[in-house]
């Protein structure tokens, strides 16, 4: 079992919210109300853990293992929603969400292959890391920076642990099912490293998982204002190619390690996943 050491290890590094965020280094002035606001997007957003945990313990029933780690990551995702909140309730009282505001976020999600799903959030995780990153620099107050910084750092250890659990599925005792995650891994690893071939940020919270909700039926679109995502990427964190491509790299080269074969481009993972396309198609 992965989980134990999983927990371990995250409980030695977890930080505490009210002694690891420097609330009393507060600058008023170094805060504009537009950067206040992405806070409380940012906040419903995390929110969200709520419903992709509720899919992860059902699409994975049958593996207790993982369905026990999202125990230490449902819990510190909404760690992060809490953290953005009491910012706010602190210092922005006004823009606190509201527990409507929260609970719409809460929707049920169509079933979807594990592997897939598994893969989709491991890059999810990647892109938080990055996007964080980028509205930590882009912050000039220095809590919200400290805030940003600590749980970027939060989505790293993520992908991580998301990376052991794919790393365990390619050795299953069944060759069939190992060889069907690696399929599922590298299909949606050519779609995430792909982002900038496309309109909308590629990230779990801006896809559709309920068909019966089309179109209003990702995480995004059920936010206060569902465009904030892409104005605050293109508009103000400025997450542009260069830090896109720094995103794209991190994917390929984690699917480097995790196949044992070198990914330059998105273009070597998709040959690679044709191959292993055509290798099962007599079967």
């Amino acid at each position: 079992m992965l989980y134990p050491e999983l927990f371990k290890s995250m409980e030695a590094v977890r930080w505490n919210m009210g002694t690891d965020i420097p609330w009393d280094e507060y600058d008023a002035s170094k805060l504009t109300d537009d950067q206040a606001y992405t806070i409380k997007m940012n906040a419903i957003t995390e929110w969200a853990a709520l419903p992709a945990t509720e899919m992860f313990l059902r699409d994975n029933r049958d593996d207790s293992d993982f369905c026990a780690f999202m125990s230490v990551w449902f819990f510190e995702e909404q760690k992060h929603s809490l953290a953005l909140i009491e910012y706010l309730r602190r210092f922005r009282p006004e823009l606190m969400p509201t527990e409507e505001e929260l609970h719409k976020v809460r929707f049920e999600f169509d079933p979807a292959p594990a592997m897939e799903t598994l893969m989709l959030h491991f890059c999810g995780e990647v892109r938080l890391n990055h996007w964080y990153r980028r509205a930590s620099d882009w912050h000039s107050e220095p809590v919200i920076k400290a805030i940003y910084k600590i749980i970027a750092q939060d989505e790293a250890r993520h992908a991580g642990a998301y990376l052991r659990y794919m790393k365990r599925a390619l050795m299953h005792q069944s060759k069939e099912f190992g060889a069907s995650a690696r399929i599922a891994f590298a299909k949606i690893g050519v779609l995430m490293a792909s982002a900038h071939r496309t309109p909308q940020a590629l990230h779990p919270t801006n896809l559709h998982v309920n068909k019966d909700m089309y179109p209003l039926d990702t995480v995004q679109s059920k936010l206060p204002s569902p465009g904030w995502l892409e104005n605050w990427l293109d508009n103000q964190i400025h997450f542009d190619k260069e830090w896109e491509g720094k995103v794209s790299s991190r994917i390929l080269h984690n699917m480097s390690l995790l196949m044992e074969t070198s990914f330059n481009t998105v273009q070597d993972l998709n040959r690679y996943r044709k191959v292993l396309l055509k290798d099962v198609a007599p079967a």
